[in-house]
């Protein structure tokens, strides 16, 4: 019966079956065959799938649907007209001026579209004739138009970075870990994504060479128009990047502000359509809402019988016996992600393949964030290779060409991409992260610190409430490797001071909140209780090195008078907690 169901579930596969069915038929099969009670875990799976909209994943959840609607209202003005202006006046006046236009335009354009084929018959019919008029051949203007029709998928704030930073929160949240933020994910992919621009632009003016396409003259006037006609839409993407830097609004507030600006600049200032058209809008935009959400709520299940099943972790056993270089891991990464790309579409390939891949990469020392760009730039190249290539298929049903011609067409752009994936796979510093957020007192400490740092030395130690010293040098010592660290630590010690120079009443609410929040940012997640540590050691807390241990004291007596000025210090190796039992389980 088992392997009926297979089979059943392969032929749904390959005869084009919504992949949401297939999934869910897939995790159903994988319930029967697994000898677990399932019923009795179902509650773990229920509330995973209920926590996408009700914990920290559904204010990501949240901008899906925000940031696709601004991309339909974008492809309903003629924010196009506008881009490519811009950018015609800007850099049409280099060699191969109109190929780079296009590049970059359509980058801009596609950070909105999400790839989903609009950016092609948008921008199309409107750079395509412009190409084959300037005496590029029209194989060439073909090739390009359909091979930039995804580059901006890693420019926030494109969907598919969203998808991306949700799958994976969900994947660390499974396997018990914690420490990815989405907010942080947002900006890993501008430097690789102007490198992948680079490597286009480099084939645009070489080919403008070879073939003398000549070049037009440089108009400051035009720039400046131009400029004014599309800076209200240029300056969208570094406003979010901005608001996100700055933590003045999240992520959700900052989608939901972008839709109602670019309602109002687009259908009341520019009036580039009527209120009536918003109902296409909504109805074209929720299809795609739709089947997004369809397909992340049924992968949550699929993931979750994987969880259950052990794949991940056999994967990894596998891939650590039979692979043992990070280099070659990486290679064979990008030729399975390519071979994926080929098969499925960006946003089925990110939920089923990830959660099998996050697991692997992690034991190999990837970056989440650097694997994140290399996933998405792989799926990129997967929308110009058969079988399932959308924008081939978009391109030859826009301007009427047989799929393999346009394949063909765009095989100098897919050799421009491999590049670019290789340079960002191997050097790893091309994906920048930004450092983590600080929570509580330590979020507002960016300009304290800064001054505290300077003149630390009038607050050389702070006893906190439990008697532990917490002193400059030991921050110095324990953090050398760390400056972001070290600056947290010195901020505690400002802010305890801060907070003892407040009315009694208020005094110490606030130092308990301080100390909290240091244990909460410094304490490692995934490290476990020492057997032979003090039972009094407070996670968070900075050694002493240089006071004496107190060994005589004992654990046994909770009613000791120990006083705060006594030299004990939280780090101290004591190993008299003889009635200390929460470090005896294994």
């Amino acid at each position: 019966m088992f392997w009926l169901l297979l089979i059943g579930l392969l032929l749904l596969f390959f005869s084009g079956a919504p992949l949401f069915a297939v999934m869910l038929g897939a995790t159903a099969i994988g319930a029967i065959a697994l000898p677990r009670d399932f019923t009795a875990e179902f509650g773990g799976p229920l509330s995973s799938i209920y926590g996408l909209g009700t914990k920290d994943e559904a204010i990501i959840f949240a901008t899906i649907p925000l940031f696709i609607y601004a991309g339909y209202v974008m492809a309903a003005a003629r924010t196009s007209d506008r881009l490519v202006r811009f950018a015609n006046a800007l850099l049409g006046w280099m060699p191969g001026g109109l190929a780079i236009v296009t590049i970059v335009a359509c980058a801009i354009f596609t950070i909105f579209t999400g790839a989903s084929g609009v950016t092609i018959v948008a921008l199309g019919g409107l750079l395509m004739p412009a190409l084959v008029k300037q005496k590029y051949p029209e194989r060439f203007a073909l090739g390009l138009v359909t091979g930039t029709g995804s580059v901006g998928l890693l420019f926030p704030p494109a969907v598919p970075l969203f998808v991306f930073g949700t799958v994976y929160g969900l994947q660390r949240e499974l396997a018990d870990k914690n420490g990815w933020e989405t907010e942080r994910f947002l900006g890993a992919g501008i430097v690789p994504g102007l490198v992948l621009i680079g490597c286009l632009s480099i084939v645009a003016v070489v080919a403008a060479i070879l073939w003398k396409v000549p070049r037009q003259k440089f108009k400051l006037g035009e720039l400046g128009r131009s400029s004014l006609a599309a800076l209200p839409e240029l300056i969208i993407p570094f406003g979010i990047i901005l608001i996100l830097a700055k933590g003045w609004a999240n992520v959700a507030q900052i989608a939901a502000l972008t839709v109602v600006y670019l309602l109002v600049l687009e259908m009341l200032i520019y009036r580039d359509f009527k209120p009536k058209t918003l109902w296409h809008i909504s109805t074209e935009s929720l299809a795609l809402v739709g089947t997004i959400f369809l397909v992340i709520y049924t992968a949550s299940a699929f993931s979750n019988l994987l969880v259950t099943a052990r794949v991940p972790q056999d994967l990894v056993l596998w891939t650590k016996e039979h692979i043992h270089s990070k280099v070659t891991f990486l290679l064979l990464l990008n030729v399975l992600l390519l071979l994926v790309g080929m098969m499925m579409d960006i946003f089925s390939a990110i939920i089923i393949v990830l959660p099998l891949i996050a697991g692997v990469a992690d034991q190999y020392g990837v970056n989440p964030y650097h694997l994140g760009v290399i996933f998405l730039l792989n799926l990129e190249i997967g929308y110009l290779t058969p079988p399932v290539g959308l924008n081939l298929f978009i391109s030859s049903f826009k301007f009427q060409r047989p799929v393999i011609e346009v394949t063909k067409a765009t095989l100098p752009f897919i050799g421009a991409m491999l590049v670019a994936l290789i340079l960002v796979t191997y050097i790893p510093a091309l994906t920048w992260v930004p450092p983590p957020k600080r929570t509580g007192n330590l979020g507002g400490l960016n300009a304290l610190v800064q001054e505290g740092v300077q003149t630390v030395g009038s607050v050389d130690c702070v006893k906190l409430g439990d008697g532990t010293k917490m002193c400059k040098k030991d921050c110095d010592k324990k953090y050398a490797a760390d400056e972001s660290m070290k600056e947290s630590c010195y901020g505690v010690m400002i802010d305890v001071t801060d907070c003892r120079k407040k009315p009694a009443d208020e005094a110490k609410a606030c130092e308990a909140e301080v100390i909290a929040d240091w244990i909460e940012y410094s304490t490692p997640v995934d490290d476990d209780d020492d057997e032979d540590s003090d039972s009094a050691d407070k996670p968070g807390a900075v050694d002493d090195a240089d006071d004496d241990s107190a060994d005589d004291d004992s654990d046994d007596d909770s009613g000791d008078d120990d006083s705060a000025g006594d030299d004990d210090t939280v780090g101290d190796d004591d190993t008299t907690g003889d009635d200390d039992t929460t470090g005896d389980d294994d």
